[in-house]
């Protein structure tokens, strides 16, 4: 005896069901009347055996078995959809969209000009960037991926990949006008008694009244950590930075986003042995079976860019 047989259609059927939790809802979504769906899912079933959905005239559930084939389901309309991706883009030129998240100093300054450029050379992609201070669900919101100020989290690690594009490091900075005003601090606990400014770009309501700032030594490795405070803090790193270069206190900025000021003298390294660590830069990602090539290629791409680093001070790309 042949085993019963399901094809895409099929797995699409019950994915829909299981999702709009009722027949009507997923022939809403699929684009049918209710009635196709009742005699398609009941095909199905006989073909099967198994009964994959509890249903009522009041409410709809899915069985366990129904359940265990949405699991596999999604994987295999997935692989079948990069499949057709990375077969059309060998027929083809690149083409297709790309989603991407990003911060927004991060993205304006640097991400930005790099899109591009990549998109100039491949005009049949489309690239969509969105810049927020919170990083999306990616796989839930339908994202390629993002490029973060972190590597994945915790609780992504087993759904997302990562993949580091350019080394970056936090840095203690302040104005010469502050400096020759309040002195330049000895060490890292002197900070405790200046002016600190703190972003508070991801909002976390525990340092509304103070910040952590931990620091490793360039030479030794070793880490030291200050409570710091000062009568100025903002959601807004570019607001910080602000308030630095006039004057009101010590700011851990990223490199890549001072580096001019630096080169010029605008502003000055405090604690110059010290940097914030774990701040590189990265590509995060859900986890797909097949990445689609022109994703791939886009990641290439960023990671050559930013190999060689060039916000640091004196290099020629630098802006």
């Amino acid at each position: 005896m042949n085993p019963p047989s399901m094809d895409r259609g099929d797995l699409a059927l019950v994915l829909a069901i299981r999702d709009a939790g009722s027949l009507a809802g997923a022939a809403d979504t699929l684009g049918v009347v209710p009635s196709v769906v009742t005699k398609r899912l009941g095909a199905l079933e006989a073909r099967l055996g198994q009964r994959l959905f509890d249903r009522t005239t009041r409410r709809l559930s899915v069985t366990t078995e129904g359940e265990a084939m949405c699991v596999h389901a999604r994987s295999l309309l997935d692989g079948f959809a990069a499949l057709e991706s990375e077969l059309g883009e060998r027929q083809n030129e690149l083409a297709g969209t790309i989603r991407l998240a990003a911060t927004f100093g991060f993205g304006r300054r640097w991400l930005g000009p790099s899109l591009a450029s990549f998109q100039a050379r491949h005009p049949g992609v489309r690239i969509e960037l969105m810049l927020t201070e919170q990083l999306p669900d990616l796989g839930a919101e339908s994202y390629d991926g993002a490029v973060w100020l972190w590597a994945v989290q915790q609780r992504h690690a087993a759904d997302w990949v990562s993949r580091r594009i350019a080394r970056n490091q936090r840095v203690l900075a302040a104005s010469p006008a502050y400096l020759e005003r309040r002195g330049m601090p000895a060490t890292v606990e002197a900070l405790a008694s200046h002016d600190c400014l703190v972003a508070r770009e991801n909002g976390d309501p525990s340092q509304r009244q103070h910040a952590l700032w931990t620091l490793r030594h360039a030479r030794d490795g070793g880490t030291a950590r200050a409570r710091v405070q000062g009568p100025l803090a903002s959601n807004s790193g570019e607001m910080v930075r602000d308030w630095c270069l006039a004057g009101h206190g010590v700011m851990l900025r990223s490199l890549w986003d001072i580096a001019p000021q630096l080169a010029t003298g605008e502003l000055v390294r405090v604690l110059p042995q010290y940097a914030m660590p774990e701040a590189d830069i990265h590509w995060v990602a859900p986890w797909r079976p097949k990445t689609p090539r022109r994703v791939r290629l886009l990641v290439d791409h960023l990671a050559e860019q930013f190999r060689g680093e060039p916000w640091k001070p004196g290099k020629a790309g630098a802006r």
